[in-house]
């Protein structure tokens, strides 16, 4: 599957790692928005991809790809994206976020404050002083992240430790050498890629990590309706399926 943006080509390659890998030789970026864990496209091919990654390719990882094995799977997305879910440290809570401040960064060129709900993991695992990763969406998660027992996912003292301090769930990443990555933890809803700023956000970071030019109001794209996020859908609607709610939440959202 192949889209196009102005001086870009865009393919879209579904359920893993490509069958023919050469597709990503010379690639300027790969976009990775899949399961993590053990299922992570890149476990069985973290050589590979390091390869690319010194060749100057670079990585974007959305939600459950930003979590990865600790050890070696984990050290390698630390390097390539700046941090990672590392699992008894992170946590995957849901929670409604509010973005009232960027940093001046390239990729929050054109974004609006906003709020929404999602899971939203945080507490990641960065790198040592954070070097070379720039905080891109931070806010302070609610007492209630944390009223889970604790687990891989949900608790520990580490971050029980930290509550009520602002949390970094979205990141950017440059290493000495150029080659960029960037970290985002929301994305487990699919209606909320119809939030204009929060679509936007994750634009500028694709073009942005292939050092592309991000136009002064952000990448530009047409806000969506229930209709286009329901295309190329996967799964059944659920019984609670409600796509009057859903229209209303997209006007809310983008109408300022």
């Amino acid at each position: 599957m192949v889209f196009q943006y102005p001086n870009y080509d865009i393919s879209v390659y579904k359920d893993g790692w490509p069958i023919n890998p050469k597709v990503l030789n010379g690639a300027s970026t790969v976009v990775v928005y899949a399961d993590g864990g053990p299922n992570h496209p890149l476990m069985k091919h973290l050589s590979e991809f390091d390869e690319l990654h010194k060749n100057g390719t670079a990585l974007v990882c959305i939600h459950y790809a930003v979590e990865i094995p600790k050890g070696n799977p984990g050290n390698k997305l630390v390097d390539w994206t700046g941090g990672y879910f590392e699992t008894d440290w992170s946590v995957n809570p849901h929670w409604t976020a509010e973005y009232k401040n960027f940093p001046d960064h390239i990729i929050t060129r054109g974004v609006k404050p906003f709020q929404i709900h999602d899971e939203w993991y945080y507490n990641m695992r960065f790198r040592e002083q954070m070097e070379g990763v720039q905080p891109i969406l931070s806010a302070i998660p609610p007492k209630s992240t944390l009223s889970r027992p604790d687990g891989p996912h949900s608790g520990n003292p580490h971050v029980r430790a930290m509550a009520g301090q602002p949390q970094h769930v979205a990141w950017a990443s440059e290493n000495s050498k150029g080659v960029r990555g960037f970290g985002f933890t929301g994305g487990h809803f699919h209606w909320n890629w119809g939030n204009d700023n929060f679509r936007k956000l994750i634009l500028n970071a694709i073009v942005w990590s292939a050092h592309g030019e991000v136009p002064t109001r952000g990448v530009p794209s047409k806000s969506l309706t229930v209709a286009d996020l329901e295309e190329n859908q996967d799964y059944e609607k659920s019984s609670g399926y409600n796509p009057i709610r859903i229209q209303k939440h997209l006007e809310q959202w983008n109408s300022h």
